[in-house]
């Protein structure tokens, strides 16, 4: 089946003009200034804004949560996340009990993915540590994984890695082709900060941004950094939330390192006054790791994502429901860790950045779409409108106006971050490998049609860094 999208605006990473694009089933084969192609589907889309559909690198579906013993949200919840306008999503898949990091990953891809309606590519992630994750690094190339995350945080639980073995993971990385991602945060602190607040009785959600202070991010991200220079290996250090943590990060490119760096949509969007709500329901909703910062840091990070110091803008999405949620909400530390936020990210981000002068439409696409897609070695296959590349493709209507409303796009859980907030702009229509699968902002592909992608070795970690903007 042939498609044909007309009169659109085509904004990439790299330009933006006038242009119709001619896709031929699941790939586009055409992009000219005005197409005389005949096709068995047109789809006008003059006034709009037509770009590479999302890759939201830095998503939780169907992960235990740390309290609970309940599993996130899954794979069948993805129908929100396209219709946000995010066709590909790079998610982690930690080690199931008992089990190390290959049949993790398999299991993921046969069984918890099969509802999936986005494509998805894999993060390996170490949450058990075990002599035998070392020897499964080099086989990860082989099943199409080339990454692999590690949490200096959450000292005594089975998610942390010492340093020695972080640096073990950096050298075996290297060797493999696989970048390193990092939790970037000093556990110990952050523990004896915690035990401090309960003693005095400081027990509401507002203390999550008390024991987590911006300090210990920074001075983890320093130390990641720098056993990533001692190893010679690139590294990738994940939801940064401080300047000070962009800082090291920049310090670290400007003497030719090879790091890269993210953000994400609440970061950028909400601040640490969410956690201080009178109701403890409310603020529990906004315990995420690291805490949401003050407002001198957010307007840092938005400085950061135009100076090119941070890559990505990513959700970090974890479909953490009330009901899980409602454990801890006696005492902070025992509150699941996690918001959702993957359907949102796009429509908040091009609000909030572009409308409001922040970010420019090329940076927008770049940090949504085609930089994720480099880093994780699945470009130009994903986050790229060009002859060959995958018929995934988002039409924004910069002209809607309107409102976050959980109801509208729900997303697993009981609730959205963003409820109530402004939006400047929609995704209207999302095509996925040429078929469209959400029209007029409603979901009408298929649960299930999401495909596995495999990723490149070091993507671009290793070749076409410089071409990271």
């Amino acid at each position: 089946m042939t498609t044909l999208i007309k009169n659109g605006i085509l904004i990439t990473a790299y330009n933006e003009h006038k242009g119709d694009v001619l896709i031929d089933g699941e790939k586009i084969v055409s992009i000219e200034a005005e197409s005389k192609a005949l096709a068995d589907v047109i789809i006008d889309a003059s006034g709009k804004y037509v770009m590479p559909g999302g890759v939201d690198p830095h998503t939780h579906f169907s992960a235990l949560c740390n309290v609970g013993n309940q599993d996130t949200a899954g794979y069948e919840t993805t129908d929100a996340v396209v219709v946000g306008g995010t066709t590909t999503i790079v998610d982690y898949a930690p080690q199931d009990i008992g089990k190390g990091l290959l049949d993790s990953i398999k299991y993921r891809i046969n069984v918890r993915a099969k509802d999936s309606c986005v494509d998805y590519a894999l993060h390996a992630m170490i949450t058990d540590v075990m002599d035998s994750i070392f020897d499964e690094i080099q086989e990860l190339p082989r099943i199409g994984v080339t990454s692999i995350k590690c949490f200096m945080a959450y000292n005594g639980s089975p998610l942390h890695v010492d340093d020695g073995t972080l640096y073990k993971v950096l050298q075996k990385s290297k060797e493999y082709g696989i970048t390193v991602f990092v939790h970037a945060e000093n556990g110990e602190i952050i523990h004896t900060l915690q035990q401090d607040c309960v003693k005095m009785g400081d027990l509401h959600p507002r203390y999550h941004a008390v024991s987590r202070p911006a300090f210990v991010e920074t001075e983890a991200t320093r130390r990641a950094i720098y056993l990533a220079q001692i190893a010679d290996t690139p590294i990738y250090i994940v939801h940064v939330t401080c300047k000070g943590a962009a800082d090291a990060i920049k310090e670290a490119k400007c003497r030719g390192q090879k790091v890269m760096g993210e953000t994400c949509t609440q970061y950028l969007t909400l601040d640490r006054s969410y956690l201080e709500q009178k109701d403890i329901r409310e603020a529990a909703k906004y315990i995420c790791s690291p805490a949401l910062r003050d407002l001198k840091e957010v307007d840092a990070l938005w400085d950061a994502l135009n100076e090119r110091t941070l890559n990505a803008v990513v959700s970090d999405h974890c479909g953490i429901g009330m009901n899980i949620k409602q454990y801890g909400l006696d005492n902070f530390t025992n509150i699941a860790n996690g918001a959702p936020g993957a359907a949102d990210r796009i429509n908040m981000l091009w609000t909030e950045g572009v409308t409001k002068g922040r970010i420019s439409k090329q940076t927008f696409v770049q940090i949504i779409s085609t930089n994720p897609a480099k880093i994780n070695g699945i470009y130009p296959q994903k986050g790229h409108i060009d002859i060959g590349s995958d018929a995934d493709i988002m039409i924004l209507d910069p002209s809607y106006k309107g409102t976050v409303r959980l109801a509208d796009n729900p997303n697993g859980v009981d609730y959205n971050l963003y409820e109530g907030k402004e939006l400047n702009g929609r995704v209207d229509t999302v095509l996925l490998r040429g078929k469209v699968v959400v029209e007029k902002a409603k979901f009408i592909g298929e649960f299930g049609q999401g495909r596995f992608v495999h990723s490149n070795s070091f993507g671009a970690a290793y070749h076409g860094l410089d071409d990271i903007k």
